[in-house]
């Protein structure tokens, strides 16, 4: 099995054990869940380097909770396990319930580094654009709102993924002094059914 293979079945295992594990109520660390998945020595040196994630939880079709991070800056298995529990805890949602355990879907996007944008107007951002591959993110001072690029499922236009991200981060129009950042994301999806969780 090659290793491209065997890491998307880690990164999907490890998410999914993170969230079983968070609605067991166990807090076992990431490296105890490392431990219990007994990964391959080179999938678990994979695990230790420095990446960027976001953990989405679905159900149905209909957001559970979407937790990540822009920045590599700790070991990716750390920052996926933290996402993947967070993202039960969404707090814009209801938590997740153990009942719905066996219906969710677990997506975990790696992200790649990010990269600036140079433009000087929004017409020129929108023509920059690759919909479907680039994520985005815009900064103006404190304020930073991002769209990972599985948001162009919903939002199919670079019109409409610009103005919903700008709805998003509250701005009412085009800011002064905006910094434009764009990265791409691997996806790895672990679908349900699965069976219903036991309490141990």
């Amino acid at each position: 099995m090659s290793f491209e293979t065997r890491w998307a079945s880690g990164v999907r295992t490890l998410a999914a054990t993170a969230v079983r594990s968070r609605l067991l109520e166990r807090y076992d660390t990431p490296r105890q869940l490392l431990d219990d998945t007994a990964f391959d020595p080179d999938i678990r040196e994979a695990f230790s380097a420095p990446g960027a994630s976001f953990v989405t939880l679905t159900k149905d079709g209909r957001l559970r909770g979407c937790i990540g991070n822009l920045v590599a800056d700790r070991p990716l298995s750390t920052a996926l396990v933290h996402h993947a529990r967070r993202a039960t805890t969404d707090p814009r949602m209801a938590a997740v319930t153990v009942d719905e355990w066996p219906h969710l879907t677990i997506e975990v996007s790696i992200l790649s580094q990010p990269r600036p944008i140079d433009v000087d107007t929004p017409a020129d951002l929108l023509a920059s654009l690759r919909p479907d591959v680039d994520g985005l993110t815009l900064r103006q001072g404190s304020k930073r709102a991002t769209f990972l690029p599985s948001v162009w499922k919903t939002l199919k236009s670079p019109e409409r993924f610009v103005a919903g991200l700008l709805a998003k981060g509250g701005w009412d129009e085009w800011p002064t002094d905006i910094q434009i950042e764009r990265y791409t994301t691997k996806t790895y999806t672990d679908h349900p059914p699965r069976p219903q969780l036991e309490p141990t």
